[in-house]
């Protein structure tokens, strides 16, 4: 048995997700990683991880690039994340009107 790949790519797209649930459920959560514990290896504020970690926050440049050097990711990763998700809300909450208020600019051949 042999598995094809369909002619127009595979599309596996998932819904982007907050980096907050990407840290509490793929790294914190199995690693057995507290939100206090995480702070303090991390040195910055508890209330920063728990405002990620409950998504009432986002992923900073600052934030990324220790999250890097402590999971052994890259700082794109975490910010790729973010960027993501703001991308989604942001379609989500205002592409419609953006496209109604802004044209599009057209080259003269």
């Amino acid at each position: 048995m042999s598995i094809m790949r369909p002619e127009g790519g595979w599309n596996i797209a998932r819904p982007p997700v907050h980096p907050g649930e990407m840290l509490r459920e793929e790294f914190m959560k199995p690693l057995g990683i507290s939100i206090n514990g995480l702070a303090l290896e991390l040195h910055v504020p508890v209330t920063r991880i728990s405002q990620i970690v409950n998504e009432r926050r986002g992923i900073t440049a600052d934030t990324a690039l220790r999250l890097a050097q402590h999971f052994g990711t890259s700082a794109d990763f975490w910010m790729n994340i973010q960027k993501d998700y703001e991308l989604l809300l942001t379609r989500q909450k205002s592409l419609k009107s953006i496209e109604q208020q802004v044209r599009r600019r057209t080259v003269a051949a």
